[in-house]
């Protein structure tokens, strides 16, 4: 394995929110997401489904429902006297939580239910944690194999930018809108397309800001 290679797609990697009108093509989102698929995961549990939408109108419709939501939370923000973070709220963060608008892909990540022998026969009998815990074991895993697919994409020459707008904003609508069941937790969507300019480097702490040694 190439080191440096793989360095460069990491460090390479963007959030992209402005995409060329060019469609991504099936057999390439079905490679990033062969490569989404072995990620690490607890006990090989696999917590991870994925949701792609390339219908225009439809991703059209998580803008607005994501819209509607923002101006409803500004509103009661202005009711209980915070009217100048409300408009923030819209102004600040709306163009944020919907940048996947003009994306000719969405990919909607879920996280399902955290299965296995060991629960099963082992940590669910001697309550080894509070039931709440599995729900948060099937979001980490989640994260992980979105990251991969993110790295994957970028290896291709495509753009993706991880949002979770919708999902903090509307994912009750979003949840009935593509019938997902209640035992899937919607993660994060990610918008799929071909860049259409490509951010710069943005700044990162230094390595020996973030990491401890204990020898």
């Amino acid at each position: 394995m190439d080191f440096l290679a793989l360095k460069e797609i990491i460090h390479g990697r963007r959030s992209i929110r402005k995409f060329t009108e060019q469609p991504v093509t099936r057999e390439d989102i079905e490679d990033i997401i062969d490569c989404a698929r072995y990620a690490p995961s607890d006990t090989n549990s696999q917590t991870w489904e994925f949701i792609v939408i390339t219908n225009r109108e439809k991703i059209k419709e998580i803008e607005q429902i994501t819209w509607d939501a923002l101006h409803e939370k500004a509103a009661q923000a202005t009711e209980k006297g915070f009217e100048k973070e409300g408009r923030l709220l819209v102004r600040s963060f709306g163009p944020y939580a919907t940048a996947f608008s003009d994306a000719p892909a969405l990919i909607v990540c879920l996280a399902t239910p955290y299965e296995s022998k060991f629960r099963e026969k082992i940590f669910e009998p001697i309550e080894l944690v509070p039931h709440n815990v599995w729900d948060e074991e099937g979001i980490k895993s989640s994260c992980l194999a979105s990251q991969n697919l993110m790295l994957a994409a970028h290896a291709k020459g495509l753009g993706t930018c991880p949002m979770t707008g919708p999902v903090l904003l509307a994912a009750d609508k979003l949840r009935e809108m593509l019938s997902i069941p209640a035992q899937k937790q919607i993660n994060m969507v990610i918008a799929l397309g071909h860049p259409q300019d490509t951010p710069k480097k943005l700044p990162r702490k230094e390595v020996a800001e973030i990491t401890h040694f204990i020898e």
